[in-house]
C-alpha cells in the first residue's frame, strides 16, 4: 500500500533552519505531483510548496519563496523540504502529500483536496 513517512520536525529559534524528509513507497513515484502542505491550530491546510516528480518543476506559495526549498532524491523515492529563515509564523503541522499524474506539470494540483495520498504530518514550531 502507500505510504508516506515523514521526519525531520522539531523546535527551532526564528532564523533557524529544519529539514523535513518524506519517504514515499507503493506507487509509481516518478509520475506523480507531490507537496509540503501545514496546517496551525485553528486554520485551514495549506500548501506551501510542491514538485512534480518527474520534470522536478517547483512551486511555492509567496510566503515561503525564498525561504524554503522542495527537492527530491528520486533513487531513494524522497521528498525534502529545507526551511530556512524560519519565522513564528510557519510553526504548524507540516504533510507530505502525492498525487499520481502522467501529465507534465501540478498546476491543476493546488488544494489538500486535489491530493491522494498523506503522510501523518511532522510538528514544526518555532519560537521567537
Amino acid at each position: 500500500q502507500v505510504q508516506l513517512v515523514e521526519s525531520g520536525g522539531g523546535s527551532v529559534q526564528a532564523g533557524g533552519s529544519l529539514r523535513l524528509s518524506c519517504a514515499a513507497s507503493g506507487y509509481t513515484y516518478g509520475q506523480s505531483c507531490m507537496g509540503w502542505f501545514r496546517q496551525a491550530p485553528g486554520k485551514e491546510r495549506e500548501v506551501v510548496a510542491r514538485i512534480h516528480t518527474g520534470t522536478s518543476t517547483t512551486y511555492y506559495d509567496d510566503s515561503v519563496k525564498g525561504r524554503f526549498t522542495i527537492s527530491q532524491d528520486k533513487g531513494k523515492n524522497t521528498l525534502y523540504l529545507q526551511m530556512n529563515s524560519l519565522k513564528p509564523e510557519d510553526t504548524a503541522m507540516y504533510y507530505c502529500a502525492a498525487v499520481v499524474t502522467y501529465g507534465p506539470t501540478c498546476h491543476m494540483f493546488t488544494a489538500s483536496t486535489d491530493f491522494r495520498y498523506w503522510g501523518q504530518g511532522t510538528q514544526v514550531t518555532v519560537s521567537s
